[in-house]
C-alpha cells in the first residue's frame, strides 16, 4: 500500500488555527439554514473571567457575521461583576446571568435567534483549548460543553470566582 493511500486521520480544524487559537479567540460555526444539528455554534476562549473587559470583542466580532446582538446569557458563578447591561458599538447588550454552571454563553439576536457557545476556562493550556474548540465546532457534536471540557482535561481547576474572596475578607485561621 504506498504512503498516498493510507487514510490520514481527519484534522477538526485547517492548520493554520492551530497557530492562531490563543485566549480572546472565538471559533464559530455559522450555518445559514434553520436546522442546526449540533448542540454548540462555537467556542470562546476568554483570556480573563472579567466580562467588562471580554465581552465587548465577542460581541463585535459576533455581529460582524451574526448582525446586532441584543442579548447575552452567562453563568453567574463563573464571571466576576456580572453588569446587567454594556454599551458595545454603540448598542445596548443585556446581560442575563444565571447559577446554571454548564460552560456556556448565550448569545441572542432579535427576539428569537439563540447561539450556544462552549467558554473554554482562561487558564487552559493553547493544546487543550485548541482540541476543546475544535469538538465543540464540529456540526455533529451532540457532545455538552461540560463533558468536552472534561475529555479534553480543560474543566475549570481551581475556585471559581464567585468562590473567591479578596485575602481580608477570608476568615482568619484560628490556630
Amino acid at each position: 500500500m504506498a504512503d498516498s493511500d493510507t487514510p490520514r486521520p481527519p484534522r477538526l480544524l485547517p492548520e493554520g488555527i492551530h497557530e492562531a487559537v490563543k485566549p480572546g479567540t472565538a471559533l464559530l460555526r455559522l450555518e445559514t439554514t434553520r436546522l442546526r444539528e449540533g448542540i454548540l455554534d462555537g467556542a470562546w476562549w476568554p483570556r480573563s473571567r472579567e466580562i467588562a473587559a471580554e465581552l465587548p470583542a465577542l460581541v463585535t466580532a459576533l455581529s460582524q457575521h451574526l448582525g446586532p446582538i441584543t442579548r447575552v446569557g452567562l453563568d453567574a458563578s463563573a464571571w466576576e461583576e456580572l453588569p446587567t447591561r454594556l454599551i458595545i458599538d454603540d448598542r445596548v447588550v443585556h446581560l442575563d446571568s444565571f447559577p446554571v454552571g454548564d460552560d456556556t454563553v448565550l448569545i441572542t439576536r432579535g427576539d428569537k435567534d439563540l447561539f450556544s457557545l462552549m467558554v473554554v476556562p482562561p487558564h487552559t493550556t493553547p493544546d487543550a483549548a485548541r482540541a476543546a474548540m475544535a469538538q465543540a465546532v464540529r456540526a455533529d457534536n451532540i457532545t455538552p460543553a461540560e463533558q468536552i471540557l472534561i475529555d479534553t482535561g480543560t474543566s475549570p481547576v481551581g475556585p471559581s470566582p464567585a468562590e473567591r474572596a479578596p485575602t481580608d475578607q477570608r476568615p482568619s485561621d484560628p490556630t
